[in-house]
């Protein structure tokens, strides 16, 4: 077997159908559109979701919860991700976001892992655990607002 012996298996290759390109295309005059009606007009055809008529299945399927616009979702940082600070610092929000531990948002410090050197902390939240932690070490965590 040679490379120009090489060809797709049979069935393989599947030319495109070329619309409105004449009678003798097989797809000419009304292009495969049929003839007249909503679907054969530019720009035709029902609006996304609509079932002909019948009750939608947006509006048949019963709705439950409820979505609170003012809920604050804080951002987590653990014990254990603060060994990456110097000893003695001060950690803030602007801090953390340059060590990469923070996109933006409120944080909440967690007690996760283990906290080998004192620190001065600043965050929104902090579990009970987390403070008891920090204030053994010699640190001090402060909330903001």
């Amino acid at each position: 077997m040679r490379i120009h012996d090489l060809h797709p298996a049979e069935g393989s290759r599947k030319k495109r159908k070329r619309i409105g390109r004449g009678q003798g295309s097989g797809h000419g005059t009304t292009s495969g559109k049929g003839h007249k009606g909503q679907r054969a007009r530019a720009g035709g055809g029902p609006r996304p979701g609509f079932e002909g008529g019948q009750m939608p299945i947006t509006r048949r399927i019963p709705k439950r919860g409820f979505y609170n616009p003012f809920k604050v979702t804080y951002e987590v940082v653990n014990l254990g991700s603060l060994n990456k600070f110097e000893p003695g610092s001060f950690v803030g929000i602007e801090e953390l976001r340059e060590k990469g531990l923070i996109k933006k948002g409120p944080v909440k410090l967690l007690a996760k892992g283990t906290l080998d050197r004192p620190l001065q902390l600043k965050v929104h939240r902090a579990s009970q655990a987390a403070v008891e932690k920090v204030m053994a070490q010699g640190g001090s965590v402060d909330l903001i607002g």
